[in-house]
């Protein structure tokens, strides 16, 4: 029988953005965002190997110039959007500390997790503030509160970073129609987590079951025993650019199992 949440058409006539939306939480948005009427857009640097049923336009988000070809394309074809989701991210550089990580570790991830978000909010907003209606959500992580120095110190700090930007421009837009959210995930079963998990195995010479449960306990574990499903996190976003959270913006929902050990 199929999902009752999954007939609600409460996103009829929006035309939605979703970033790195061929796979992971992306494509899980991007798939629930249609599945509520919306007509979406998705973008990523490689033309997906399967069938995407989205409009694709590729683009690298950290060149500023994919970024201008990206915004020409929607406006001439679509007139903007309604909503953006700005997902595309990721842990690219090593663990090991300040001393593991040079420069241009530090540019890449700050470019791939901050600069690429705020290039792309500067380039479709100007649509949204006149129509005096839009809805931006920048998917951010639960690194950013509780950052591993061994593991993840360059990206944490890119989260963190745009967690601190999309509170302050939400603060901006509020007043002009506009509705800024940040969605904080946990430990999401997603390949680049599954892959991470492989390769820390391998590292350290374990099982993937050791590893897992070393990584897990490094945070303190998840209460509810396992990893959200990109689905899940896609609900939530579902949920916040709908008409039913109008009077929410500003604010940064963690969904994490119950993992982050403070009171937000």
């Amino acid at each position: 029988m199929e999902n009752k949440q999954n007939q609600i058409k409460d996103l009829e006539g929006k035309k939605a953005l979703v970033t790195g939306g061929t796979k992971g939480i992306g494509k899980a948005i991007a798939d629930r965002l249609a599945e509520a009427g919306a007509t979406v857009i998705v973008t990523a640097r490689n033309q997906p190997n399967g069938d995407i049923n989205h409009h694709f336009i590729a683009a690298d988000l950290t060149q500023p110039q994919d970024v201008s070809s990206l915004t020409d394309e929607i406006d001439t074809n679509f007139g903007g959007v309604d909503i953006l989701i700005n997902n595309v991210g990721g842990l690219t550089t090593p663990g090991g500390g300040f001393s593991a990580l040079t420069d241009e570790h530090w540019e890449s991830e700050l470019q791939l997790n901050l600069i690429s978000g705020i290039r792309l909010d500067r380039a479709l907003l100007p649509k949204m503030i006149e129509r005096n209606n839009g809805v931006i959500i920048h998917i951010s992580s639960v690194a950013a509160k509780q950052a591993l120095w061994n593991l993840n110190m360059a990206y944490a700090v890119s989260k963190a970073a745009l967690n601190a930007y999309s509170k302050t421009l939400s603060t901006e837009l509020a007043p002009k129609g506009v509705r800024v959210l940040t969605v904080s995930p946990g430990a999401t079963k997603t390949p680049p987590m599954e892959k991470f998990i492989q390769d820390f195995a391998a590292s350290a010479g374990i099982t993937i079951e050791e590893a897992f449960n070393q990584l897990l306990g490094q945070v303190g574990g998840i209460p509810m025993g396992r990893m959200a499903e990109p689905s899940e996190v896609a609900s939530l976003v579902h949920f916040l650019v709908s008409p039913a959270a109008a009077y929410l913006t500003g604010t940064n929902y963690a969904i994490d199992g119950g993992s982050l050990p403070v009171v937000l």
